[in-house]
């Protein structure tokens, strides 16, 4: 790091010099303005770019290494996470049917993705998506609510052996997905970018900490498809009323802790993180009562209650986590509970 100090001239401005190669680097000329933008953590951003408008970043895929068809998915969403708004596939020859139908999926399991241009040889993606029309808070909320619906729906599809609710349960979890990966590409984004951390009014440590509680929440989401999953082969059997009664019971605990989690974290709760991290323990008590219950019976079935009660206990103790990161958070934003001076 070089040091340079601050000098005081006209009786009331300070003066720092900026570095000459720096200068001579960005071809900054005498009267040219530069933006000056003061960050979350106290530094101070001298940019060149003034026009507000966030840089257009370009990845290029060349086919030739690219023969699996998953692999050119799994590339195309980490292009897609990192923030690149254009995203061009080539190939020296004729692009292989399989192309389109990656293309095709990846469109529809993100968000803002469009085909702008398409030939033989080079399909060009751009994102149609302004990111600071879509709020954090906005899309957690939503993410909640889908997972939230995905566990209760999970429960009464095996009570009421319901094949298309299972299904339907199952379908919801790429709306999760979707939701999911826009808050990493945010988070991304504003990691790089201080003007879209400003417009969004989201520090880079809070962008962070959104894509914690996302990244649980999908962890939650992925649970309540296992619950169904799991739940396929005795979906069209009658179960123990009793047996069936206590995991509908860990579920409404587990779902409980997930809401009330939620609802520390938007409104900054550390008390009420802390009293539902607590009350982890009730559940964990019914599923282990559960378990000991399902293992007497010796049946083939036990397996798969085994491994749901397991899933409903998981998506409880990942909730928990939230609660966890809520008070992590504040401590670290120094809004921890102070004692109390006297007469106040």
């Amino acid at each position: 790091m070089e040091l340079r100090k601050v000098q005081f001239t006209g009786g009331s401005s300070y003066v720092l010099t900026l570095p000459k190669e720096w200068i001579e680097a960005e071809k900054i000329k005498k009267n040219d303005s530069l933006g000056v933008e003061v960050q979350p953590d106290g530094a101070l951003l001298i940019t060149r770019s003034i026009d507000q408008e966030p840089a257009q970043r370009t990845k290029e895929f060349d086919l030739a290494a690219i023969p699996e068809p998953a692999y050119l998915f799994r590339l195309l969403i980490g292009a897609y996470i990192s923030g690149y708004t254009v995203i061009v596939i080539r190939s020296q020859q004729r692009l292989p049917p399989f192309v389109r139908g990656v293309v095709r999926d990846f469109t529809q399991m993100t968000i803002g993705q469009e085909v702008i241009e398409e030939s033989d040889t080079v399909i060009t993606l751009k994102d149609l998506l302004n990111p600071a029309e879509m709020p954090f808070d906005n899309t957690i909320k939503r993410m909640f609510m889908i997972v939230k619906a995905m566990h209760e729906d999970a429960i009464t599809a095996i009570r009421s052996q319901n094949q298309t609710l299972s299904s339907d349960v199952t379908a919801r979890d790429n709306d999760v997905d979707r939701l999911h990966w826009l808050i990493a590409r945010q988070t991304n984004m504003i990691l790089s970018n201080a003007t879209l951390s400003r417009k969004m009014n989201v520090s880079p440590i809070m962008a962070l900490h959104y894509f914690t509680i996302s990244r649980i929440i999908e962890r939650i989401g992925d649970h309540a498809e296992r619950i169904v999953l799991i739940a396929q082969p005795i979906l069209t059997k009658g179960m123990d009323p009793e047996i069936m009664g206590k995991i509908a019971k860990a579920s409404e605990l587990s779902v409980g802790i997930f809401n009330r989690s939620i609802v520390s974290f938007f409104n900054n709760d550390m008390k009420k993180a802390n009293q539902n991290i607590e009350s982890l323990r009730v559940l964990k008590t019914l599923c282990e009562e559960i378990n000991t219950i399902v293992l007497q019976q010796e049946t083939p079935d036990a397996i798969a209650l085994g491994y749901i009660t397991e899933s409903v206990k998981r998506a409880g103790e990942y909730a928990a986590d939230i609660s966890e990161n809520v008070i992590n958070y504040l401590v670290e934003e120094d809004r921890s509970p102070k004692k109390k001076k006297p007469g106040m």
